[in-house]
């Protein structure tokens, strides 16, 4: 029964790690096409900073990255970007490919 037990709290433990893992590959990601969408803006280093943040705040609004597109869409399309959602999306990939590789270049 011990074994079992050590099993199962061992899964649950890689389950949590697994978890906080991907939380923090999100975050990055959403840093990093925040940062990509403040660029397209032309906004300041500080606006740049803030706007990043702001993109992270996005994610908790709920489940999925449709919060996220929503706010990118919304706010690049009021600065008068010319972007559509499949743009936005494309770009969510590639910079969660980035956010993957920088996280695991950490150590």
């Amino acid at each position: 029964m011990t074994n079992f037990n050590d099993r199962e709290r061992g899964e649950e433990a890689k389950f949590a790690f697994d978890e906080e893992n991907a939380f923090k590959i999100a975050a990055r990601r959403n840093r990093l096409v925040g940062e990509w969408a403040a660029g397209l803006m032309k906004l300041t280093e500080e606006e740049t900073d803030a706007y990043k943040k702001a993109v992270v705040q996005a994610d908790f609004e709920e489940a999925g990255d449709e919060d996220v597109i929503r706010k990118l869409l919304g706010d690049l399309t009021a600065a008068g970007c010319d972007i559509s959602e499949s743009d936005i999306r494309a770009k969510l990939e590639e910079c969660a490919i980035e956010a993957r590789r920088q996280f695991m270049s950490q150590g």
